[in-house]
Protein backbone atom coordinates (compact mmCIF):
# COMPACT_ATOMS: atom_id res chain seq x y z
CA UNK A 1 0.00 0.00 0.00
CA UNK A 2 1.69 3.24 -0.57
CA UNK A 3 2.12 6.66 1.34
CA UNK A 4 -0.83 8.02 0.22
CA UNK A 5 -3.72 5.34 0.40
CA UNK A 6 -2.53 5.08 4.41
CA UNK A 7 -5.48 7.26 6.71
CA UNK A 8 -2.42 9.16 7.95
CA UNK A 9 -1.13 10.36 4.63
CA UNK A 10 -0.84 14.21 3.40
CA UNK A 11 -4.00 14.94 1.02
CA UNK A 12 -4.12 17.49 -1.37
CA UNK A 13 -7.51 19.58 -2.45
CA UNK A 14 -5.96 22.31 -4.60
CA UNK A 15 -3.81 24.74 -2.59
CA UNK A 16 -4.92 23.18 0.91
CA UNK A 17 -2.70 19.83 2.08
CA UNK A 18 -4.41 18.45 5.12
CA UNK A 19 -2.46 15.84 7.41
CA UNK A 20 -5.81 13.44 8.62
CA UNK A 21 -3.09 11.59 11.28
CA UNK A 22 -3.15 15.32 13.21
CA UNK A 23 -6.29 15.60 14.02
CA UNK A 24 -10.55 15.51 12.95
CA UNK A 25 -11.28 17.69 10.38
CA UNK A 26 -14.90 18.85 9.98
CA UNK A 27 -16.82 18.93 6.49
CA UNK A 28 -19.76 21.76 6.74
CA UNK A 29 -23.27 20.54 5.22
CA UNK A 30 -24.70 23.12 2.87
CA UNK A 31 -28.08 21.62 1.16
CA UNK A 32 -29.75 23.43 -1.62
CA UNK A 33 -33.01 21.37 -1.45
CA UNK A 34 -36.17 21.81 -0.71
CA UNK A 35 -36.87 18.64 1.34
CA UNK A 36 -33.49 17.84 3.57
CA UNK A 37 -34.83 16.32 6.97
CA UNK A 38 -32.51 18.15 8.81
CA UNK A 39 -32.38 22.15 6.72
CA UNK A 40 -34.87 21.39 3.76
CA UNK A 41 -35.35 25.22 2.21
CA UNK A 42 -33.30 27.59 4.23
CA UNK A 43 -30.63 27.65 1.29
CA UNK A 44 -32.59 27.46 -1.85
CA UNK A 45 -31.41 31.22 -2.37
CA UNK A 46 -27.71 31.51 -4.08
CA UNK A 47 -27.12 34.70 -1.32
CA UNK A 48 -28.20 32.70 1.56
CA UNK A 49 -26.01 29.60 0.60
CA UNK A 50 -23.36 31.30 -0.28
CA UNK A 51 -23.16 33.57 3.22
CA UNK A 52 -24.06 29.90 5.02
CA UNK A 53 -21.16 28.81 3.47
CA UNK A 54 -19.06 31.76 4.46
CA UNK A 55 -20.51 31.39 8.08
CA UNK A 56 -19.46 27.57 7.76
CA UNK A 57 -15.83 28.67 6.86
CA UNK A 58 -15.77 31.07 9.76
CA UNK A 59 -16.78 28.76 12.13
CA UNK A 60 -14.22 26.07 11.79
CA UNK A 61 -15.02 23.72 8.65
CA UNK A 62 -12.11 22.46 6.75
CA UNK A 63 -14.43 21.21 3.79
CA UNK A 64 -18.25 22.42 2.29
CA UNK A 65 -19.94 19.93 1.13
CA UNK A 66 -22.86 21.17 -1.54
CA UNK A 67 -26.06 19.01 -2.14
CA UNK A 68 -28.45 19.80 -4.49
CA UNK A 69 -30.91 15.92 -3.98
CA UNK A 70 -31.93 15.43 -0.36
CA UNK A 71 -31.43 11.50 0.61
CA UNK A 72 -33.27 11.70 3.91
CA UNK A 73 -35.48 7.95 4.01
CA UNK A 74 -38.45 7.82 1.57
CA UNK A 75 -36.82 10.77 -0.87
CA UNK A 76 -37.95 11.24 -4.28
CA UNK A 77 -35.01 11.23 -6.81
CA UNK A 78 -34.80 14.87 -8.64
CA UNK A 79 -33.59 14.98 -12.60
CA UNK A 80 -29.53 15.98 -13.37
CA UNK A 81 -30.96 19.19 -14.74
CA UNK A 82 -32.68 20.01 -11.73
CA UNK A 83 -29.18 18.78 -9.60
CA UNK A 84 -27.09 20.90 -12.38
CA UNK A 85 -29.74 23.97 -11.59
CA UNK A 86 -29.68 24.00 -7.79
CA UNK A 87 -25.75 23.28 -7.24
CA UNK A 88 -23.38 24.24 -9.71
CA UNK A 89 -24.21 28.36 -9.28
CA UNK A 90 -23.56 27.57 -5.63
CA UNK A 91 -20.23 25.81 -6.06
CA UNK A 92 -19.35 28.41 -8.65
CA UNK A 93 -19.85 31.63 -6.16
CA UNK A 94 -18.26 29.15 -2.80
CA UNK A 95 -15.23 28.00 -4.23
CA UNK A 96 -14.51 32.11 -5.10
CA UNK A 97 -15.33 32.65 -1.89
CA UNK A 98 -13.79 30.67 0.46
CA UNK A 99 -10.78 29.26 0.90
CA UNK A 100 -11.26 25.86 2.02
CA UNK A 101 -12.07 22.76 -0.46
CA UNK A 102 -15.71 22.45 -1.89
CA UNK A 103 -17.11 18.95 -1.96
CA UNK A 104 -20.01 18.41 -4.14
CA UNK A 105 -22.66 15.32 -2.93
CA UNK A 106 -24.20 13.61 -5.81
CA UNK A 107 -24.50 10.45 -7.28
CA UNK A 108 -24.67 11.54 -11.12
CA UNK A 109 -21.54 11.62 -13.16
CA UNK A 110 -23.11 14.30 -15.35
CA UNK A 111 -23.56 16.40 -12.17
CA UNK A 112 -20.55 15.65 -10.67
CA UNK A 113 -18.41 16.68 -13.78
CA UNK A 114 -20.45 20.08 -14.05
CA UNK A 115 -19.70 20.57 -10.13
CA UNK A 116 -16.22 19.73 -10.51
CA UNK A 117 -15.96 22.07 -13.53
CA UNK A 118 -17.36 24.81 -11.80
CA UNK A 119 -14.78 24.50 -8.67
CA UNK A 120 -15.37 21.71 -6.82
CA UNK A 121 -12.76 19.03 -6.03
CA UNK A 122 -14.20 16.39 -4.38
CA UNK A 123 -17.17 14.10 -5.21
CA UNK A 124 -19.22 12.68 -2.26
CA UNK A 125 -20.80 9.60 -3.57
CA UNK A 126 -23.58 8.46 -1.33
CA UNK A 127 -24.19 5.25 -3.77
CA UNK A 128 -20.19 4.63 -3.36
CA UNK A 129 -20.29 4.56 -7.57
CA UNK A 130 -22.80 2.26 -7.54
CA UNK A 131 -25.05 3.86 -9.51
CA UNK A 132 -23.32 5.26 -12.35
CA UNK A 133 -20.62 3.59 -13.70
CA UNK A 134 -19.29 6.89 -15.43
CA UNK A 135 -18.53 8.38 -12.30
CA UNK A 136 -14.91 7.00 -11.42
CA UNK A 137 -13.76 8.21 -14.93
CA UNK A 138 -15.14 11.74 -13.69
CA UNK A 139 -13.88 11.74 -11.17
CA UNK A 140 -10.06 10.31 -12.38
CA UNK A 141 -10.26 12.86 -15.27
CA UNK A 142 -10.84 15.67 -12.96
CA UNK A 143 -8.02 14.80 -10.99
CA UNK A 144 -10.54 15.16 -7.88
CA UNK A 145 -10.82 13.48 -4.87
CA UNK A 146 -13.91 10.57 -4.14
CA UNK A 147 -15.84 9.98 -1.14
CA UNK A 148 -17.25 6.54 -1.10
CA UNK A 149 -20.28 5.57 0.84
CA UNK A 150 -22.03 2.17 2.02
CA UNK A 151 -25.50 2.41 1.53
CA UNK A 152 -28.41 -0.46 1.58
CA UNK A 153 -30.33 -0.31 -1.58
CA UNK A 154 -31.52 3.62 -1.80
CA UNK A 155 -32.91 6.52 -0.03
CA UNK A 156 -36.49 5.81 -1.23
CA UNK A 157 -36.57 2.29 0.67
CA UNK A 158 -33.24 2.03 2.35
CA UNK A 159 -34.72 2.05 5.58
CA UNK A 160 -37.81 -1.30 5.23
CA UNK A 161 -36.49 -3.72 8.23
CA UNK A 162 -32.48 -3.68 6.66
CA UNK A 163 -30.70 -6.65 7.55
CA UNK A 164 -27.23 -7.53 7.42
CA UNK A 165 -25.38 -11.13 9.17
CA UNK A 166 -22.26 -8.85 9.99
CA UNK A 167 -22.92 -5.42 9.22
CA UNK A 168 -19.59 -4.04 10.25
CA UNK A 169 -17.87 -7.10 8.08
CA UNK A 170 -20.62 -6.27 5.08
CA UNK A 171 -20.02 -2.71 5.47
CA UNK A 172 -16.13 -3.07 5.22
CA UNK A 173 -16.11 -5.30 2.26
CA UNK A 174 -18.07 -3.40 0.45
CA UNK A 175 -16.10 0.01 0.93
CA UNK A 176 -13.05 -1.92 -0.12
CA UNK A 177 -14.17 -3.28 -3.23
CA UNK A 178 -15.48 -0.12 -4.47
CA UNK A 179 -12.21 1.58 -3.22
CA UNK A 180 -10.51 -1.18 -5.61
CA UNK A 181 -12.95 0.76 -8.36
CA UNK A 182 -12.16 3.99 -7.89
CA UNK A 183 -8.45 2.75 -8.18
CA UNK A 184 -8.65 0.97 -10.99
CA UNK A 185 -9.96 4.23 -12.72
CA UNK A 186 -7.50 6.64 -11.51
CA UNK A 187 -9.08 8.00 -8.78
CA UNK A 188 -5.92 8.97 -6.42
CA UNK A 189 -7.26 9.98 -2.76
CA UNK A 190 -9.87 8.22 -1.45
CA UNK A 191 -12.11 8.37 1.83
CA UNK A 192 -14.12 6.01 3.00
CA UNK A 193 -17.57 6.30 4.85
CA UNK A 194 -19.51 3.41 6.39
CA UNK A 195 -23.09 5.58 5.85
CA UNK A 196 -24.50 6.19 9.36
CA UNK A 197 -28.66 6.28 8.57
CA UNK A 198 -28.33 4.88 5.08
CA UNK A 199 -29.94 1.75 5.32
CA UNK A 200 -28.98 0.83 8.93
CA UNK A 201 -31.15 0.47 12.50
CA UNK A 202 -30.32 1.66 15.34
CA UNK A 203 -28.19 -0.97 16.37
CA UNK A 204 -26.14 -1.11 13.02
CA UNK A 205 -25.74 2.76 13.77
CA UNK A 206 -23.98 2.26 17.04
CA UNK A 207 -22.02 -1.20 16.01
CA UNK A 208 -20.21 0.73 12.74
CA UNK A 209 -19.15 3.80 15.20
CA UNK A 210 -17.80 1.39 17.88
CA UNK A 211 -15.86 -0.20 14.82
CA UNK A 212 -15.06 3.01 13.16
CA UNK A 213 -11.30 1.41 13.48
CA UNK A 214 -12.43 -1.68 10.99
CA UNK A 215 -12.63 0.71 8.11
CA UNK A 216 -8.79 2.90 8.98
CA UNK A 217 -7.47 -0.96 8.69
CA UNK A 218 -8.70 -0.81 5.07
CA UNK A 219 -5.85 1.93 4.58
CA UNK A 220 -7.85 5.06 3.84
CA UNK A 221 -9.26 8.47 5.93
CA UNK A 222 -12.93 7.74 7.31
CA UNK A 223 -15.60 9.88 6.76
CA UNK A 224 -18.26 10.11 9.30
CA UNK A 225 -21.59 11.61 9.12
CA UNK A 226 -23.71 11.27 12.07
CA UNK A 227 -25.43 14.80 12.10
CA UNK A 228 -28.97 14.57 13.78
CA UNK A 229 -29.50 11.67 12.17
CA UNK A 230 -32.18 9.58 13.41
CA UNK A 231 -30.83 6.77 15.49
CA UNK A 232 -30.26 10.21 18.05
CA UNK A 233 -33.49 10.73 18.19
CA UNK A 234 -34.13 7.13 18.59
CA UNK A 235 -31.90 6.75 21.64
CA UNK A 236 -33.33 10.27 22.87
CA UNK A 237 -36.57 10.72 21.81
CA UNK A 238 -36.44 13.75 19.98
CA UNK A 239 -37.16 15.62 17.24
CA UNK A 240 -34.21 17.17 14.60
CA UNK A 241 -33.72 20.21 16.21
CA UNK A 242 -33.28 19.18 19.78
CA UNK A 243 -30.24 16.71 18.87
CA UNK A 244 -27.63 18.71 19.42
CA UNK A 245 -26.50 16.96 22.39
CA UNK A 246 -26.89 13.58 21.17
CA UNK A 247 -25.19 14.53 17.92
CA UNK A 248 -21.86 16.15 20.18
CA UNK A 249 -22.26 12.63 21.79
CA UNK A 250 -21.59 10.80 18.26
CA UNK A 251 -19.22 13.26 17.33
CA UNK A 252 -17.02 12.43 20.19
CA UNK A 253 -17.37 8.49 19.84
CA UNK A 254 -16.73 9.08 16.17
CA UNK A 255 -13.16 11.00 17.42
CA UNK A 256 -12.14 8.97 19.73
CA UNK A 257 -12.88 5.71 17.76
CA UNK A 258 -10.25 7.00 14.87
CA UNK A 259 -12.58 9.23 12.58
CA UNK A 260 -10.63 11.42 10.04
CA UNK A 261 -13.18 13.39 9.03
CA UNK A 262 -16.83 14.39 10.72
CA UNK A 263 -19.67 15.61 8.37
CA UNK A 264 -21.56 18.23 10.65
CA UNK A 265 -24.52 20.68 10.35
CA UNK A 266 -23.74 22.84 13.53
CA UNK A 267 -19.82 23.52 12.89
CA UNK A 268 -19.13 26.46 15.51
CA UNK A 269 -20.47 23.39 18.01
CA UNK A 270 -19.03 20.46 16.57
CA UNK A 271 -15.53 22.19 16.53
CA UNK A 272 -15.30 22.72 20.34
CA UNK A 273 -16.57 19.18 20.48
CA UNK A 274 -13.87 17.61 18.24
CA UNK A 275 -11.10 20.03 19.89
CA UNK A 276 -11.63 17.98 23.20
CA UNK A 277 -12.42 15.00 21.56
CA UNK A 278 -8.88 14.92 19.89
CA UNK A 279 -7.01 16.39 23.24
CA UNK A 280 -8.41 13.68 25.39
CA UNK A 281 -7.50 10.89 22.04
CA UNK A 282 -4.31 12.26 22.13
CA UNK A 283 -4.66 13.54 18.52
CA UNK A 284 -3.51 17.26 17.55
Amino acid sequence: MSEQEQPGAVYTFGRVKYDFSTRTFLMGILNVTPDSFSDGGRFMDLEKAVEHARELERNGADFIDVGGESSRPGSQPVTADEEIRRVVPVIKRVSREVSIPVSVDTTKSIVAREALRAGALIVNDISGLRYDAAMPKVIADHSASAVLMHMKGEPRTMQRDPHYDDVVGEVATFLQRQAEVAQQAGVKQIILDPGIGFGKTLDHNVALIRHLRAFLELGYPVLVGPSRKSFIGAILDLSVGERLEGTAAAVTACVLNGASIVRVHDVKEMKRVVRVADAIGKRG
